[in-house]
């Protein structure tokens, strides 16, 4: 889609009506601003339907990684529209859950369209004495259990390289891949 000048788009707002009365009646002063309505049409129309343009369902297709690039989105240029509007549109809330067991799952099934479960053991341990044991076992590994979904088979590289991607560098995630579906 293009946004230049589109000779077919009418005015939303003629700029030869908006003239003062003594150049109304102006042929030359009609036509020059026609001119200019031709060449206007476009970004008036834009400007009109500016909330359609940052709602992520609405946008026009080249609009969509602008729009990606505000909520810090990366979708894959590969994905079908669909997918990518999707993406973009919960950015935002996989943000507030990122470095989360259900942020990862999410994201997951969002991008790659597989299941996943992660188990990470105990997230949070603490004493109410000083300079005791902490409770509990450390957990050393966390496992990203993954099976297919919406998309087919599993793609294990693409799985390992989103969860390495989003793994802090201090935990070691182990990705596990099922190949019977969810029931």
């Amino acid at each position: 889609m293009s946004r230049a000048a589109l000779p077919e788009l009418p005015s939303t707002h003629p700029l030869g009506a908006m003239l003062p009365g003594l150049y109304a009646a102006d042929d030359f002063a009609q036509r020059f601003t026609s001119g200019l309505d031709a060449v206007l049409s476009a970004v008036l129309s834009t400007l009109d339907n500016l909330p359609a343009y940052l709602d992520p369902a609405l946008t026009p297709e080249d609009f969509l990684a602008w729009l990606a690039s505000w909520v810090a989105a990366d979708p894959d240029p590969a994905w079908p529209l669909a997918r990518r509007r999707e993406v973009v549109r919960r950015t935002v809330e996989l943000h507030h859950r990122r470095g989360t067991p259900l942020g990862l799952a999410d994201l997951l099934e969002l991008s790659l369209g597989v299941r996943a479960e992660v188990l990470d053991g105990p997230g949070v341990r603490w004493s109410s004495t000083p300079d005791t044991e902490l409770p509990g076992a450390r957990a050393e590994v966390v496992v990203v259990r993954v099976r297919p979904g919406r998309s087919g088979p599993v793609d294990r590289a693409r799985v390992e390289a989103l969860v390495a991607s989003v793994c802090p560098v201090h935990v070691r995630c182990v990705v596990e891949v099922s190949a019977e579906e969810e029931p």
